[in-house]
């Protein structure tokens, strides 16, 4: 305790081999994130609310997941990366290579949520079935990642919030300041993650509307984002939109307007059962066919 508050003091190594070698819990809560959602999605196939087989699930996940991490580091790099001279973009665009080198840390859930939902629409194309309700099955279980995710940036001692009194600030040791602050990653892990799983999971449980649940995802998990960004700590170097936005609350703008028109859309078309019918396995392997050009 430092003037009556906790200085931050986790590990972020769960097992540590040697040095800076070991099994992070960062890396843990990835594994949690995709294996309960495989549980998930293996469930719901089960019931008959998604048509793909065991495999092809498995398949689902290892490609979205994939394409979500790949997400991840293009939205770091393209709106986040700092080289000391240049900002984003230009720091990306001199040094590309950046991109491979991955333990120098850093990924954007904003480009996250975008390359799993464009993972998601690939895979459900190259398996003709639906992309909404395959969307709808992974948007369900998003909030997962995001949950364990902010979980391990607490734990990491990363990502902090800004100067506070309140009684459960704390003081993280590589802030160079040394004031208490808020524990802004926990209220990031209840307003994008758990909060956005329940939203998420309720509406994917009691409607049918192909779409509705991506609406929702995506919804959800911006205006958590909008709201938790006053309380975290700005990005260095960064000037804030109009005075008082950060660059994390206007990304969240596009995501929100894209979550009203799938909303909107899911709504309008109605209830569509039809759509979760299971599919042979045969149909689930062809590839899409191919337009003549005759």
């Amino acid at each position: 305790m430092d003037d009556g508050h906790w200085v931050h003091n986790i590990d972020p190594f769960a097992i540590r081999f040697w040095g800076s070698v070991g099994i992070r819990w960062y890396g843990l809560a990835y594994l949690a994130g995709f294996g309960i959602a495989w549980w998930l999605l293996r469930r719901w196939s089960s019931q008959g609310r998604l048509p793909l087989d065991h495999q092809a699930i498995a398949d689902a996940v290892l490609t979205i997941g994939i394409c979500m991490i790949l997400g991840g580091r293009l939205g770091y790099c393209l709106f986040y990366l700092d080289d000391g001279l240049h900002g984003p973009p230009l720091a990306f665009f001199r040094d590309p290579l950046v991109f491979f080198r991955l333990w120098e840390g850093g990924m954007a859930s904003h480009g996250g949520v975008a390359g799993l939902f464009l993972g998601t629409w690939w895979f459900a194309r190259r398996r003709r079935i639906p992309f909404l309700v395959l969307g709808d099955c992974v948007g369900a279980t998003t909030g997962l990642g995001v949950l364990f995710g902010r979980i391990a940036n607490f734990i990491n001692g990363e990502l902090w919030g800004r100067p506070s009194d309140v009684s459960w600030a704390i003081i993280f040791p590589a802030d160079p300041s040394g004031l208490p602050r808020h524990p802004s990653q926990l209220y990031a892990a209840g307003l994008e993650g758990l909060l956005m799983l329940v939203v998420a999971l309720t509406v994917h449980h009691f409607h049918r509307r192909p779409g509705l649940t991506i609406g929702a995802t995506i919804g959800t998990y911006s205006i958590g984002r909008f709201i938790g960004e006053f309380f975290r700590e700005p990005d260095p170097g960064y000037e804030l939109y109009l005075g008082w936005m950060s660059k994390g609350q206007a990304l969240t703008i596009p995501l929100f307007i894209a979550a009203v028109c799938f909303t909107i859309y899911a709504w309008r078309r109605g209830h569509r059962p039809e759509a979760y019918s299971p599919l042979s396995t045969t149909q689930q392997e062809a590839p899409p066919p191919r337009r003549s050009h005759g």
